[in-house]
């Protein structure tokens, strides 16, 4: 007879997995995490560097012992594709070819929040809304989902009500409130928590004071946001410029924001610590199991009751460390059992790749690679949805004072003190910082009904991932990106297939960017260059600043057209395993989180939304994992 090992067994420890362990684990469940990784910050002094320096975030997307690469296919044509200057050919490690472009994900305790640039702002309540109506279920509806943020996140930037200083902030914005007659006159929280798992606060706005040349830029920057009529001075000084204020949400504002950051006293903070901290405090209810890749899911009948997995370190094709020649892979095959369910939290990648492997997909694809079909869902894989982003890089005649003398890496033995490092290890400085300086919040066109556009300002030369790029991000002092995120794109026409029926292998991954999509009004391409043309005109004031990205020969909206649509990336894949109603055959989950023709099985990560929400995606993934808490527990009982 089989024995259950726990009550739930939890694949994934990323933002919608690590999360919801913790959480159940606390509830009182016995709880086993399984993670493909390892836990670098635990195994070496440069891993933890890596991960708790919060500049050090482009350096950690390269740090081979939690790197995972993926080469995706922005466009199914190849010229299209050799266009972009980003193409990877030949994969730099195992010299195979790959022909895509580099996509940088994360195999560690934490999955990609332990790499990601710490960006914490909330979705807009469409996005919610959107899945209420499609499901008809009120409880996603956004006036419902508003508190699963207040109850995951420990604001530190907005004073703890009941202190004297956010007393005397809530008395002036009630006082005008009241002048007003708005109705939410008393509430001083405006959406925020103080008592949650997530530490969140803002990079210290006094830091560029000493670089007159960032100050003149970031104030030109603001200049041309109040021109445009993005900004309203009152307004802003009583939302602290916080897109997370409730209120710029609920009014889906325009303007200036200073952008929050998963930052706690100077370091990075995520699930990762959630779960090492539950551990503690409850340690017969959770078991992290890491170097565990899932292999399929286990079923009696159609009701999942456990998880197959490999047990060894760098088993993914994903991780470097796999792809080196002569690499040796050694595992052990081993099976954990839950007596009441299994839930997937494997990324937009692979939490597809886990259920077709285990039976669950279109089934002439199952049926190409020799697997048993359990369930026809067709919309497996189907329905990836990303942003399109791109930098316009400007080239500065000196050196910004702000980065004099750092080295944004980890220190070597023997050589002199990085002083910025020295002020990190104070909690103090640029390295607490993720380098952004400023937000913008904008509609690409007024008639948008919620800004769709999030331009970021940032020193350093960023247009995208490629392999090395951290480096040559920091390499050059003088240049200062802004980078343009289209948010709500249109373009729903992406896949995961498999390339396999072997679960050490990576998935096949296509976009179909642009054209190749189904925008047909071109809408997300008409966005970018709106932001582009956006930031130009920031720039023109800065008469001496050189723009080397797009450059002046893209001196047109056609050419800036062409430039988009060949180097326009994305990093917030997600949409994989969409929510959806009981009339969408392409929906493989309910609005309970449940894979629609099993018992015992659901998914909570970033797969699950049918559309892509928000501007960065982290925060709506750690809202639904909150939520998923509630309805898994709800259920139990």
């Amino acid at each position: 007879m089989r024995v259950a090992d726990c009550d739930y067994v939890v694949v994934g420890s990323g933002a919608g997995g690590g999360p919801l362990a913790a959480n159940l684990a606390k509830a009182g469940f016995k709880v086993v995490l399984l993670e493909a990784g390892g836990d670098p910050c635990a195994d070496s002094e440069v891993g933890r560097l890596m991960y708790e320096v919060p500049i050090f975030h482009g350096l950690s997307t390269e740090y081979s012992e939690c790197q995972w690469d993926y080469f995706v296919r922005h466009y199914a044509d190849d010229r299209r594709q050799r266009l972009d200057q980003k193409l990877v050919t030949e994969d730099p490690i195992s010299g195979e070819p790959v022909n895509g472009i580099w996509y940088p994900r994360a195999g560690a305790l934490g999955g990609c929040t332990a790499h990601n640039a710490m960006i914490t702002v909330t979705p807009q309540d469409c996005d919610w809304n959107h899945i209420a109506e499609i499901t008809g279920d009120p409880t996603w509806r956004a006036d419902a989902m508003h508190g699963y943020f207040a109850r995951l996140e420990n604001c530190h930037y907005v004073p703890r009500p009941g202190s004297l200083k956010y007393t005397l902030k809530g008395l002036l914005w009630s006082i005008v409130a009241l002048l007003k007659g708005r109705k939410d006159w008393r509430d001083w929280a405006h959406g925020h928590g103080f008592d949650g798992w997530l530490v969140t606060s803002e990079a210290n706005p006094t830091l560029v004071a000493k670089d007159a040349e960032v100050v003149r830029l970031l104030l030109d920057a603001i200049k041309v946001a109040y021109k445009a009529g993005l900004e309203r001075p009152l307004v802003s000084l009583l939302t602290r410029l916080d897109p997370n204020d409730l209120r710029n949400s609920i009014d889906m504002r325009e303007g200036l924001a200073f952008t929050p950051l998963a930052v706690a006293r100077g370091k990075r903070n995520g699930p990762r610590d959630f779960l090492l901290r539950t551990g503690e405090t409850s340690p017969d209810n959770l078991t992290i199991q890491l170097h565990a890749l899932a292999t399929r899911i286990l079923f009696e009948g159609r009701r999942a009751v456990g998880v197959e997995f490999y047990e060894g370190k760098h088993l993914y094709e994903a991780d470097p460390q796999a792809r080196k020649p002569g690499a040796e892979r050694d595992f052990t095959t081993r099976q954990v059992f839950a007596a009441r369910e299994v839930i997937v939290a494997a990324g937009a990648f692979n939490s597809p790749q886990l259920l077709k492997l285990s039976g669950i997909g279109p089934r002439k694809e199952l049926q190409e690679f020799g697997i048993e079909v359990l369930v026809d869902a067709p919309g497996v894989g189907e329905n990836l949805q990303d942003r399109y982003e791109v930098g316009v890089v400007s080239e500065f005649p000196k050196p910004f004072v702000l980065l004099e003398g750092a080295t944004f890496a980890p220190p070597k033995e023997g050589e002199p003190d990085d002083p910025y490092y020295v002020s990190w290890q104070k909690g103090q400085g640029v390295y607490t910082t993720n380098g952004v300086l400023l937000g913008i919040l904008k509609r690409s066109d007024q008639r948008k009904p919620e800004p769709d556009l999030y331009i970021f300002g940032l020193p350093g030369f960023f247009t995208g991932y490629k392999p090395g790029y951290s480096e040559l991000f920091e390499r050059r002092r003088n240049r200062f990106t802004w980078a343009v995120l289209k948010a709500y794109t249109n373009n729903t026409a992406g896949r995961v297939t498999l390339q396999s029926n072997d679960p050490k292998k990576w998935p096949r991954i296509e976009f179909n960017y642009f054209d190749e999509g189904n925008d047909r009004r071109s809408e997300d391409l008409e966005a970018v260059v709106d932001g582009v043309q956006f930031v130009r005109e920031m720039n023109r004031t800065l008469g001496a600043a050189k723009e080397l990205c797009p450059g002046p020969e893209y001196d047109t909206a056609e050419r800036l057209r062409e430039f988009i649509r060949n180097e326009a990336w994305g990093h917030h894949a997600s949409c994989t395993n969409k929510i959806g109603g009981d009339d969408d055959p392409y929906a493989v989950l309910d609005s309970r989180f449940r894979v629609r023709g099993t018992e015992a099985l659901r998914v909570v990560d970033a797969s699950v939304f049918p559309k892509i929400p928000g501007y960065f995606i982290v925060s709506a993934i750690y809202m639904i994992s909150e939520k998923a808490a509630d309805v898994v527990i709800e259920d139990a009982r």
